[in-house]
């Protein structure tokens, strides 16, 4: 039984796969759509434009390591930064040293956050940190909430953008408000900052204001960047100094990484400039998918957040995620084009009989015009009702 449900899964992951690849026509790549050969290949004839690829390969975090590194720090207007192979590793270096500063284990931070969704538990079994929630409302804490949390916290950890409740960002003057609603509790703040990149379109402010309002930001280069792996925690020198010491203690001093760090420089150079042509695109996209799916007559369908903060927001509708997803993985296969990827259940709590999924436009997608996108939709609502046996 369970040899056949995995060969199911890998069935239809392979099928997938096939699908997205095969498709003339898309909204984004994944980076999980790329053969080896392609992605090295890229990385071998790009990576010579950021770097000097005649030095000696990097040890132990040396070299053009060090680079990424410095880099990071100053486009994010911190004195220092420090590389680490994994976001989880970095945030969880991070909080445990903040922990350590203010005396403090408990770490307030939103129930649907990276950490308390995505790590199994990790903050409390590996660093003996304690989470407290402001708010579990789909958005983060508001200052009023931070300041009546019914107990002490020594850090706060706000994700921007919050993933998993839309990709939401509040206002600029929000997020100025919650951090100083931590200071006057005497709290640090942290930020994950995994798609911070993305951000400074709906703030209108560069990435460096935003992240100095943090004593230390975390950033993927693999998220928004494009980069094979890894992550970089910004802040103070003594917080990078005792950072370096627990990611040894950690596992994550890594011998040779110059393949993933290579891959951020050249994500920084090229991918970063082009985020908030992203970020505007998605905008027009978002308000197409909502005019289709009207016109369409579906009975009942969201876009959120209605208009994007980001390059990425979530699409509802009201069918289970297995006829979506059968749906728009036939309109890949005998179209060519993909218009969505994968759809998923709302989880325990949610509405039986709808489902979501994540939209994201990068580069392929300024391809399409909002009449484009509109004319897919129509589409894709003719397979949604052939699966579900409506047609």
């Amino acid at each position: 039984m369970t040899d056949g449900m995995t060969d199911d899964a890998e069935l239809g992951r392979r099928r997938r796969l096939a699908a997205w690849r095969a498709a003339g026509r898309t909204l984004s790549r994944l980076s999980v759509e790329a053969t080896l050969r392609e992605r090295l290949t890229a990385l071998a004839a790009d990576a010579g434009a950021v770097h000097d690829l005649d030095e000696t390969v990097d040890t132990y975090g040396d070299g053009v390591v060090e680079e990424l590194e410095r880099r990071v720090a100053a486009l994010l207007g911190f004195p220092a930064a420090v590389f680490f192979p994994t976001g989880t590793m970095a945030q969880q270096v991070a909080l445990r040293c903040w922990a350590g500063r203010t005396g403090n284990p408990v770490v307030a931070l939103h129930p649907l956050a990276h950490p308390e969704v995505h790590e199994r538990g990790a903050l409390g079994t590996v660093s003996g940190l304690r989470t407290v929630h402001p708010t579990d409302a789909p958005r983060l804490p508001t200052a009023d909430e931070v300041r009546g949390l019914d107990e002490p916290f020594g850090t706060l950890m706000l994700e921007l953008p919050l993933r998993d409740a839309g990709f939401v960002l509040p206002a600029w003057n929000e997020l100025e408000e919650v951090v100083e609603a931590a200071r006057e509790r005497d709290a640090l703040v942290h930020f994950d900052g995994a798609r911070l990149w993305e951000c400074a379109t709906h703030f209108g402010r560069e990435l460096s204001e935003i992240a100095g309002l943090a004593d230390s930001v975390y950033v993927s280069f693999y998220k928004s960047l494009g980069g094979l792996s890894g992550a970089a925690l910004v802040g103070p020198e003594s917080l990078a100094e005792e950072a370096r010491a627990w990611r040894h203690r950690y596992g994550g001093t890594v011998f040779q990484q110059h393949p993933a760090a290579l891959s951020a420089l050249v994500g920084l150079e090229r991918e970063l400039p082009r985020l908030p042509s992203y970020v505007a695109h998605a905008r027009v996209v978002a308000e197409a998918l909502r005019e289709g799916f009207g016109a369409a007559s579906v009975p009942w369908f969201r876009v959120h957040p209605g208009v994007p903060h980001t390059h990425q927001f979530q699409m509802w509708l009201p069918w289970d995620d297995e006829t979506l997803t059968e749906a728009a993985l036939r309109q890949s296969e005998e179209t060519g084009v993909t218009l969505f990827h994968r759809w998923y259940a709302p989880g325990p709590a949610g509405p039986a009989g709808v489902a979501r999924t994540e939209v994201t436009v990068t580069a392929p997608g300024l391809e399409w015009s909002a009449d484009d996108v509109k004319e897919e939709v129509g589409r894709f609502m003719e397979y949604v009702r052939r699966v579900a046996g409506e047609a």
